[in-house]
């Protein structure tokens, strides 16, 4: 069941969540987390939280009824540890693991697997103690987990301020060339189908550098693994920069080539390293090797016909 909020701006200039916690009972941050769920609307299209409201504008706010609270267990999950200090996990995310308990995925999770080691309390109402950012749930990779509340504090701060050196690997259809690339283009949900995100003037700024590192094929069978960083850490950016680019991630069933022929069972996207300052440890570099699947895909090529130094590490 869903409650419905309509409101009639009569003084333009605000946020648009600023304007809603004055006019509401709702908080700021939880008509936040509406609007980035496509819950707000202004004049029946969906807008993002910094949205700026004119007057004689219609807001409207969906509250959806509050799920029962998630009964947090630990639960036996084989998890590969790559560090472990009095402050954090990092560990290596198998593809098909899913990150936080959500809908459709009480038990099971990651937070399931490391809840033994978390002391965290923040985030425990939603389910999400020590998680700082996240993976989709099919793409592998290093991964941070604060184990109490000062370091997912220390961490989620890093991430604010785009501190988090992220870099992922993936095999796009197409080919960049040599030149590196920088797609700056703002991202919302998709008012049709808000499983997906979509380039759209008025989402959050978001920012992907990539370059090619090596190449196989020619024609349209040509694909490309590509050295991918983030700037910022919007829902599903790299796979929908990649495809706006005009290079689909190979496997991706979500935002991938129509007729995508690789024979992947998901997307070829990997959390290769992250660089972080740990609150007690200082700057460290962790390394995911590729998985296993990923690895067996790339050898399917042969040779490349093309590669760059970087390549070498990879496998």
């Amino acid at each position: 069941m869903t409650d419905t909020i309509t409101l009639r701006v009569d003084a333009g200039g605000q946020r648009v969540d600023k304007f809603l916690a004055e006019h509401s009972l709702l908080s700021r941050s939880a008509i936040q987390r509406l609007a980035r769920d496509g819950h707000v609307r202004v004049d029946g299209a969906p807008v993002e939280p910094a949205y700026k409201v004119r007057a004689g504008q219609e807001l409207v706010v969906d509250v959806p009824e509050a799920e029962p609270d998630v009964l947090l267990r630990a639960e036996d999950i084989a998890i590969d540890v790559l560090y472990e200090d009095e402050d954090v996990v990092v560990v290596n995310k198998p593809a098909g693991l899913v990150v936080h308990p959500a809908h459709g995925h009480k038990t099971g999770t990651l937070v399931n697997a490391m809840l033994g080691r978390i002391e965290s309390t923040t985030g425990r109402e939603s389910g999400r103690p020590g998680i700082v950012h996240r993976l989709d749930k099919d793409t592998s990779g290093v991964m941070v987990v604060a184990k109490t509340d000062v370091a997912q504090l220390a961490l989620g701060r890093q991430l604010q301020a785009k501190r988090f050196a992220k870099e992922y690997l993936a095999l796009v259809w197409g080919d960049p060339g040599d030149t590196a690339t920088v797609v700056e283009a703002p991202l919302l949900r998709d008012p049709d189908d808000r499983r997906r995100m979509v380039v759209r003037a008025g989402g959050r700024d978001a920012v992907t550098r990539f370059a090619r590192i090596a190449a196989w094929g020619g024609g349209n069978a040509r694909t490309s693994l590509l050295h991918v960083e983030p700037v910022t850490g919007r829902t599903h950016q790299i796979r929908v920069h990649l495809v706006y680019a005009h290079f689909p991630i190979v496997g991706d069933p979500v935002y991938g080539r129509r007729g995508d022929t690789s024979g992947l069972s998901r997307q070829f996207l990997h959390a290769w390293r992250l660089t972080v300052r740990l609150p007690h440890a200082g700057e460290k570099t962790f390394t995911a090797p590729l998985a296993d699947d990923l690895v067996a895909h790339l050898q399917t090529l042969g040779a490349p016909a093309s590669s760059a130094p970087l390549f070498a590490e990879v496998l």
